[in-house]
């Protein structure tokens, strides 16, 4: 899971042969490492299909998701279970590394109080077992805190420390976001020192989930505190371009945050590629 990546939103938030296709074709010709795979719909994804678009243009997958509704964790552990059972199977099957996100809920879920010890044990049942059969799969599983918005479940670097620490398995790891980070931590890079030990991915998104390098993320304080917890995991760009109308509400996404793609992958990419670089992470 190292080197830098780019999110599908990019070109599409639907993993369909059409979708893959294209936004593999772009990640391949803009020299990507990996893409971050959104895949919202596991059932209906045709894993063979990618696996195959994936192998030809040597280009290494993670996926992501967050649970709908109905299968919310901290609500339906079971339902939370066998949904991720079945994305988790995609996974292995189209030769994705992992799969992560907001996992253990969903974006947009709220309660308007503080997490109960009840909805916590929920989510640590749920992951546990999830996380016992990625690593039947060989597959690594993270988990992605949130800004309070999104979720009253886990906002920041060291409440998922406290979460994947209580569950204790070997294959999970945290993974974090620079536009979250900068709502939740006390610092921008807070998160980053707090979860060293488990941190192996993380999100650049700026601070309107724009183009990197055009609003006001503290870009240098984030890659020098990566690079001084000596982080060796995947490096991500996260804009949001192409988005589904239940997507753009549960990330309050009302007004176009770019241009397009040229303006992102032409001015953010390079500008991300650089900071890396400068401090040794690529």
């Amino acid at each position: 899971m190292e080197g830098f990546g780019v999110h599908t939103s990019m070109w599409t938030m639907t993993w369909d042969q059409a979708g893959c296709e294209k936004a593999v074709a772009k990640a391949r010709a803009y020299g990507m490492d990996f893409l971050e795979i959104a895949l919202l719909d596991p059932p209906n994804v045709d894993a063979a299909h990618s696996r195959s678009v994936l192998e030809a243009a040597g280009m290494r997958a993670v996926c992501s998701l967050g649970l709908p509704q109905e299968v919310w964790a901290s609500r339906n552990p079971e339902g939370a279970v066998d949904f991720l059972t079945i994305a988790l199977d995609k996974c292995a099957a189209m030769g994705a590394e992992a799969l992560s996100g907001v996992v253990y809920g969903g974006i947009g879920e709220r309660s308007g109080k503080p997490p109960t010890r009840a909805e916590l044990d929920n989510v640590a049942d749920a992951l546990t077992r999830a996380a016992r059969h990625a690593r039947s799969l060989g597959l690594l599983f993270g988990i992605e805190p949130v800004n309070r918005y999104e979720t009253h479940l886990l906002n920041t670097g060291w409440q998922a420390v406290e979460m994947i620490e209580r569950i204790g398995a070997e294959n999970m790891f945290i993974h974090l976001d620079t536009y979250h980070m900068n709502i939740e931590e006390k610092g921008i890079a807070q998160g980053i020192i707090d979860a060293r030990e488990h941190l192996r991915y993380i999100h650049l998104s700026e601070s309107d989930r724009g183009t990197p390098g055009a609003g006001t993320i503290a870009w240098d304080e984030i890659f020098s505190a990566l690079r001084a917890v000596g982080f060796k995991g995947g490096l991500a760009m996260e804009s949001f371009i192409n988005m589904h109308a239940e997507i753009a509400e549960g990330l309050s996404v009302w007004r176009p945050v770019a241009s397009g793609e040229a303006e992102v992958m032409e001015n953010g990419l390079p500008f991300l590629r650089n900071k890396a670089r400068q401090y040794g992470l690529i």
